[in-house]
Order: structure tokens, then C-alpha cells, then sequence
């Protein structure tokens, strides 16, 4: 078996020079008049990002912040898993496992790794097909398999809470049906959505409503998902050959189907250019798209049994035109076992990133409910 080691992150100056000139030579699309976001990703919008990515931008001094945290790597089956773990001082602090999605990646919680050290000890992977992480997508009940051997043979942590958001949230549901022993409670910003599996029938009004409003959504935005489970390789080529592609792809969903000046104010364009940094110098568009494939054809196991495991819910700020998470639907999706109820005030589908003092003080109330 083998251990963690050490990781640092050094990209070859080759790497950043060949970025650059593709850069400077992207063939714009056209676009109609006054289309703003209407129709994706506006294109006056990417031309002022490319432009800061090109003359402002710095990967050496994101690189350098990334390399701040304690990166490591450990192979676990066919696997070379990248993850940080930061113990916290306190020898008795409660194993913490953040859990990303997609378009964001493990820098989803570059703002309260930190602070989140001082009452937790923090792992956060990059899931398989992402970031440093080899390039093998992986369905989402095999990543809840993987953490959990990262969790309790590679790093020897007994049980542990679980955290995340998008993707995570499946993650974190999937652990609490595979492996509850050694599952303290989840944390989540979502808990799966109504779909062609969900009886509507039994719905309550506030439920049919979320459910109405979900499905407007996909209707209007959801076009990635099929597309991601259905021909990811098609989109991959043009992905993998255009950063400025890749970005727009991104940011089309980290805009929050909003406008990009709104996203570089909440996130920070520095902070959304090393997000697409991230993808662009690991070549792990196409793995990470394959993810929706291997869930499709693998579903995720979020419900079945109740076992029991207590859970967190931080709701998403609406998009316009949405309806929040109601209570029931969580309770529903969770056979019951809500104990921490809280609708967010500033942040979306990116809490740790959007308000991450909400984030760090929503997780430390849930961690001393646990221990209650």
C-alpha cells in the first residue's frame, strides 16, 4: 500500500508560452446584436477576459498560492488521487473532506482552507478526471469508495464529516449509503434534484414549485448535462485546443447564467482564471466531462436506506426566476435526518468561494451538533 507523498505544482514555462500564443491568435466568433448572455457567453465579456488573462493575469503567483497549502499524491488502485490535507493543530479535531463539482475544482475552497484548520482537519481531493488527479472518470459511487479508503487507510482518520456542494452533494449522499460507519454526518448545498424518478404526486406545494422551477431550468440551461453524458468526447476537441473555448464553456455556468462582470465581482477574475487554469494546464476537460457520462450510465446511490446519518443543509441562493430548496424535499431526500436547516443570504452554487464566513460558521455549528 502505497503512502501519500509530497506534491508540488510547477508548470513548464513551455506550457505557459504555448497558452499564450493561443491567446493571442483566437478566431472569434461572431455573435448577434444585443444578445448579451441570452445566448451563452457573451462574447464582448471574453474579449476584455482574454485581454486580462494575456497582460494582467499571473499563474506564477496562483501557482505559489496553490503550493502554499500541503499538496500531496497517493495511488489508490488505477488512480493517482491529488489532494491538500491541512491537520489542524488540535490533535482532537474532527476529520473534515470537502468535495468539489464541476466547472469548479479543489480551488472551490481556496478561502477557508485555512480558517476551517483550526477546528477541522481538512482534506480536499480533486476528484479523479480534474485537476491534478489522473485523468479517469470515474461514476460518482466509485469516488465515494476511493475517499473513503483516502480517508481511513491512506491518511488513518477513524470517521469523518463529509462536505460539498454539486457533485460533492452526490459524493457525500453516496458515502452515507455505502459506507455510514465511518461517516460522522454531510454537510451540502444541495440533495439531488426532482427528476423522472421522482414521484409528483406526493410532492407538497412548495416541493411542486421547486420541482417546476427546476425543470424550467434545464430546459433553459441544462444543455451541458446532456451533452457532457452523452457526447463528451465531441466537445473535447475543441476544449482541449482553445483556452479561450474552455474558458467561455466555464464560465457560461460560473457566470450563475447571470453576466460575467457580476461572476469577476463575486469571485474575483483572478480567482475564475486560475479555476480555468486549473482544467486548461492538466488537459482535463474531456475526463471531466466523462464524469456525466459514467454517472449516466452508472447512476449514483443517494437514496435507499436511511441510514441514519445526520445532515446539513445550506441552501442556494435562487438564481432569477428560481425557487430555494425547500425543507421538505430535503427531509425527502434525506430519509429525515436534517438536523441543520439554513437558507444562505449571499451565496449560489459556490458557497465556500461566495461567503465563505458563512461557509466556515454553517460547518463549525454542524461539527458541534455532531459532537452534542
Amino acid at each position: 500500500m502505497t503512502a501519500p507523498t509530497p506534491f508540488e505544482i510547477a508548470i513548464p514555462e513551455a506550457q505557459l508560452t504555448d497558452l499564450k500564443y493561443r491567446l493571442h491568435h483566437t478566431r472569434w466568433p461572431d455573435e448577434p446584436a444585443d444578445a448579451g448572455w441570452s445566448m451563452g457567453t457573451n462574447l464582448d465579456y471574453m474579449k476584455r477576459l482574454t485581454d486580462y488573462w494575456l497582460n494582467d493575469y499571473d499563474w506564477r503567483q496562483a501557482e505559489a498560492s496553490l503550493n502554499a497549502f500541503a499538496n500531496f499524491k497517493v495511488h489508490i488502485d488505477t488512480v493517482d488521487l491529488h489532494f491538500i490535507h491541512q491537520p489542524s493543530k488540535n490533535p482532537d479535531a474532527v476529520p473534515l473532506l470537502l468535495l468539489h463539482g464541476w466547472p469548479d475544482s479543489f480551488y472551490r475552497y481556496h478561502r477557508v482552507i485555512e480558517q476551517l484548520s483550526e477546528t477541522f482537519h481538512v482534506v480536499v481531493p480533486s476528484i479523479p478526471g480534474t485537476g491534478f488527479s489522473s485523468k479517469t472518470a470515474l461514476p460518482m459511487d466509485e469516488v465515494a469508495d476511493l475517499f473513503t479508503r483516502l480517508m481511513t487507510e491512506r491518511l488513518g482518520y477513524r470517521k469523518f464529516i463529509a462536505a460539498g456542494g454539486d457533485g460533492g452533494s452526490i459524493i457525500s449522499m453516496s458515502l452515507a449509503q455505502r459506507h455510514p460507519n465511518v461517516l460522522l454526518g454531510y454537510h451540502v448545498t444541495d440533495v439531488g434534484y426532482p427528476d423522472h424518478t421522482t414521484d409528483f404526486t406526493v410532492l407538497t406545494q412548495p416541493e411542486q414549485a421547486y420541482a417546476g422551477a427546476i425543470q424550467q431550468w434545464f430546459f433553459a440551461h441544462g444543455a451541458f448535462n446532456l451533452v457532457h453524458a452523452t457526447k463528451p468526447q465531441s466537445i473535447a476537441f475543441a476544449m482541449n485546443d482553445s483556452p479561450v473555448g474552455l474558458a467561455a464553456w466555464i464560465m457560461s455556468f460560473m457566470a450563475g447564467m447571470g453576466h460575467g462582470d457580476k461572476a469577476d465581482a463575486r469571485f474575483g477574475r483572478d480567482a475564475l482564471l486560475t479555476n480555468v487554469m486549473i482544467y486548461w494546464l492538466t488537459q482535463t476537460a474531456a475526463s471531466s466531462f466523462r464524469i456525466y457520462n459514467q454517472n449516466m450510465v452508472h447512476p449514483p446511490t443517494i437514496m435507499g436506506t436511511n441510514t441514519g446519518i445526520p445532515v446539513a443543509v445550506a441552501t442556494e441562493l435562487p438564481i432569477p426566476g428560481g425557487v430555494r430548496l425547500p425543507r421538505e424535499w430535503a427531509d425527502r431526500q434525506t430519509s429525515g435526518n436534517v438536523v441543520q436547516f439554513h437558507d444562505m443570504q449571499n451565496a449560489g452554487h459556490f458557497a465556500a468561494w461566495e461567503d465563505p464566513s458563512f461557509f466556515v460558521g454553517d460547518l463549525v455549528e454542524f461539527a458541534a451538533l455532531l459532537k452534542g
